[in-house]
Parts: C-alpha cells; structure tokens; sequence
C-alpha cells in the first residue's frame, strides 16, 4: 500500500460525505464515490493501453490485466465507502 491509496480512501470518503450528509441516504453517497473511482481507473486504463477511441467499451474494464496499484487504487476507496455506508445505516 502506497500513499495514493490512502488519498483515494480520503477523497471517496469526501466525496461519500458531500452527497451521503445533507441528504442522509449514506449509500448513494456511496454508491456516488465508487462510480467516481470506477469511471476514473477506467479511463486511466484506457489511456495506457491504447487510444481510447480505437478500443471497445469493455477492454478497460478487465481488471485482471489491471497492474495491483490500479486494482487497489479502485478497491480500497471502494471498500471503504461501502463499509462506511454500512456501518452509518446500522446506528
């Protein structure tokens, strides 16, 4: 684990703040930080293997070519809004 990784937790806690706390409905702010990681790893695994515009939709979403930094830097921020969502909804 690297210091990226604990920024992206950071910023997709942020991010689950911003839409879960006024609104109080904990998973779609959730659900809102993992759709901006998803969409962002994406897009940067487009750009590495080739022209994004040459390559079909799903070829950035094969994770399992991903390198592990990629893959923790969509799971960690990932995991960590959904356990927040979970554990705010339970109380």
């Amino acid at each position: 684990m690297n210091i990226t990784h604990l920024e992206h937790i950071i910023y997709a806690l942020a991010l689950f703040a911003i839409i879960g706390w006024p609104s109080r409905n904990w998973w779609a702010g959730a659900a809102f930080a993992a759709a901006f990681f998803i969409g962002r790893e994406h897009a940067q695994r487009e750009y590495k293997i080739g022209d994004p515009s040459k390559l079909m939709p799903w070829e950035g979403f094969d994770v399992w070519r991903w390198s592990l930094d990629a893959q923790l830097d969509l799971a960690l921020p990932v995991l960590a809004v959904l356990i927040a969502a979970f554990l705010l909804t339970r109380r």
